[in-house]
C-alpha cells in the first residue's frame, strides 16, 4: 500500500515505524529537515521536506497514485486543507486527519466530500482520555482494551505473590471459576513473550493478558492479583485538553481535583467543570501537595505537556503517599525507563493513538488494532466474511486454522454473545474474531487469513 504521512512528529514517526516494517511504500512529509533525516536514517522510507498542504509538495510525495493520506501535523488547519487538496486534485481514496480542536470535532457536518473531505477523524486527546478512563475504572490493570463496542475486554495485569493462580497451571482457572469463561492470550515474563498453554505455570511478576466478557473481568483479575480498592479520589496535574476532558468524563463518579499553573486556565476550568475542584499552582510544589492531602489520593495523574514535569510531580506524589501514579509520557524512549518503579503506569499518547490509525491501514476487514506493551505486540479485531469456500477461517475449528507463529485467537463475538475461544470453536460468517499477535512481522499473514478471495496471491 502506498501511504503518504504528513508530519514527522511523535505520531507520524511512530506510524511510519510500524508501517515501514510491513512492506508498505511510505513517504513522510514535514517542514523540519532534521526530523526527516533522523527518520530516513532509521527507516526504509522516502522523505519530502515542505508544507504538506501544498499541491506541489503532495505531488512530489507521490500523491498522484497514493492509496492513503494520513495528515497528522500539529496544525488542524494544515491537516484539513491537505485532505481537501488530496481529494480535489489527486482523488486519493482514503484521507485520515488528526483534528484536536473540539470546536471542529463537534461539527460532524463539516467532514464530508462536499465540504472538507476527511474519511477518518483522529482526536489523540479523546483517545487518550478514553484510555485513562478505562484504567481508572479497573483498579490494578496495566492496560484495558474494549472490543465489539465494549462487549469483551482484553486486560493486562501483573500477577502478584499470593494471587490464587500464581504458581499454578493455566488450566486451573476453570476449576477456580467454573462459571466464568476466560482465556489468557499471552504472558510476558521478564519482557519476553510466552505463548500460553494449559500446563503453563503463572509466576509472580508475570504480565498476563486475558480476555473475557466485560461482566467477568473483575472476577478474573481477582484470581491473578489482589483486587485493589475501588478508586474514589483522583488528582490530575495539568488542566490542558486531556486533563479537562478526563475530569469532565469522571467527575460525576469520583472526587476530582485539578492542579493547573495558569490562572486564566484555572478560571476557565472552574466555569466549565461542575464538581471538580480546581487549584492554581504547581504539582511539583511539596507544600501544596501536602496541603491537599495527596496521601489520601487513590490515583495521581500527571497530564501536562512536559515529560520531565510529569515525571518529577509523579515521583513526588508517590513519595508523599499517593496510592497509584499514572504519567503521560510523550517521548517513547522514556516510557520503558519509568514504568514499573515509583510510576505505576506510563501512558504514551502516540501508542494509544496509533491503533486507531492502524485499523484503517490494515488489509481485510480489520475493525480495530491496539498496540500492547509499548508496541511490542498487537491485539486485532477482525471480521470473518465470505463462506467456507472463499474464506480461510469460516467453517473451521480454531485448532484447524493455520495461525501464523506467535498468534492466538482469544475470543469471538457473535451478535451479542461473547464466546471465549477453545480448540473446537468453529468460526462463522460475521463473527468478530479477537487475535493477539506477539510477533508483528506476521501481521500481513493475519490479514491474509481474513481476506476474502484471491487478490492477495
Amino acid at each position: 500500500m502506498k501511504i503518504i504521512i504528513l508530519g514527522a512528529g511523535q505520531v507520524g514517526g511512530t506510524l511510519a515505524e510500524h508501517l515501514a516494517s510491513e512492506a508498505n511504500d511510505i513517504t513522510v512529509v514535514d517542514t523540519d529537515g532534521e526530523r526527516l533525516r533522523d527518520l530516513g536514517d532509521r527507516l526504509d522510507i522516502r522523505t519530502v521536506q515542505g508544507r504538506g498542504s501544498l499541491p506541489t509538495v503532495l505531488r512530489q510525495a507521490g500523491a498522484d497514485d497514493a492509496d492513503m493520506l494520513v495528515a497528522v501535523t500539529n496544525s488542524d488547519e494544515t491537516n484539513m486543507v491537505a485532505c481537501q487538496v488530496a481529494y480535489s486534485l489527486f482523488h486519493t481514496p482514503t484521507k485520515i486527519a488528526r483534528v484536536r480542536e473540539s470546536a471542529y470535532l463537534t461539527r460532524e457536518e463539516l467532514f464530508h466530500n462536499d465540504h472538507i473531505p476527511v474519511d477518518v477523524l483522529i482526536s489523540p486527546e479523546q483517545v487518550v482520555t478514553n484510555y485513562i478512563k478505562r484504567l481508572i475504572e479497573h483498579p490494578g490493570a496495566l492496560q484495558v482494551i474494549d472490543f465489539a463496542e465494549g462487549k469483551a475486554q482484553l486486560v493486562a495485569v501483573k500477577a502478584y505473590y499470593g494471587g490464587p493462580l500464581v504458581g499454578q497451571q493455566l488450566r486451573q482457572i476453570r476449576a477456580h471459576m467454573p462459571n466464568v469463561d476466560t482465556r489468557v492470550a499471552a504472558i510476558f515474563r521478564r519482557d519476553r513473550p510466552i505463548k500460553p498453554h494449559g500446563d503453563t505455570v503463572i509466576e509472580a511478576d508475570d504480565e498476563v493478558f486475558f480476555i473475557a466478557a466485560k461482566a467477568h473481568i473483575r472476577a478474573v483479575m481477582g484470581e491473578l492479583r489482589r483486587i485493589d480498592e475501588t478508586n474514589k479520589r483522583v488528582v490530575i496535574a495539568g488542566g490542558g485538553q486531556i486533563g479537562e476532558r478526563l475530569a469532565e468524563a469522571i467527575e460525576s463518579r469520583y472526587q476530582v481535583k485539578i492542579i493547573e499553573m495558569s490562572p486564566a486556565r484555572c478560571r476557565y476550568l472552574s466555569d466549565t467543570l461542575e464538581s471538580t475542584v480546581v487549584l492554581q499552582g504547581s504539582a511539583s510544589d511539596k507544600d501544596l501537595m501536602l496541603e491537599e492531602n495527596i496521601a489520601d489520593a487513590d490515583i495521581f495523574l500527571a497530564l501536562t505537556n512536559d515529560d520531565e514535569a510529569n515525571i518529577m510531580s509523579s515521583l513526588l506524589a508517590k513519595r508523599l503517599g499517593a496510592s497509584k501514579v499514572m504519567t503521560l509520557i510523550n517521548n517513547p524512549a522514556y516510557v520503558d525507563l519509568v514504568q514499573g518503579g515509583d510510576i505505576d503506569i506510563a501512558i504514551s499518547p502516540q501508542l494509544a493513538t496509533i491503533g486507531t490509525l492502524l485499523a484503517h491501514v490494515r488489509r481485510g476487514d480489520i475493525v480495530s488494532v491496539h498496540s500492547l506493551r509499548r508496541g511490542a505486540a498487537e491485539a486485532i479485531e477482525a471480521v470473518a466474511h465470505g463462506d467456507s469456500k472463499s474464506s480461510k477461517v469460516i467453517g473451521k475449528a480454531i485448532e484447524d486454522i493455520a495461525l501464523p507463529p506467535g498468534t492466538t485467537i482469544g475470543a469471538i463475538i457473535r451478535d451479542e454473545q461473547v464466546l471465549i475461544a477453545h480448540d473446537d470453536t468453529v468460526i462463522e460468517a460475521g463473527d468478530h474474531v479477537i487475535l493477539f499477535v506477539v510477533d508483528k512481522k506476521h501481521i500481513r499473514d493475519v490479514e491474509k487469513l481474513f481476506h476474502v478471495g484471491l487478490s492477495f496471491f
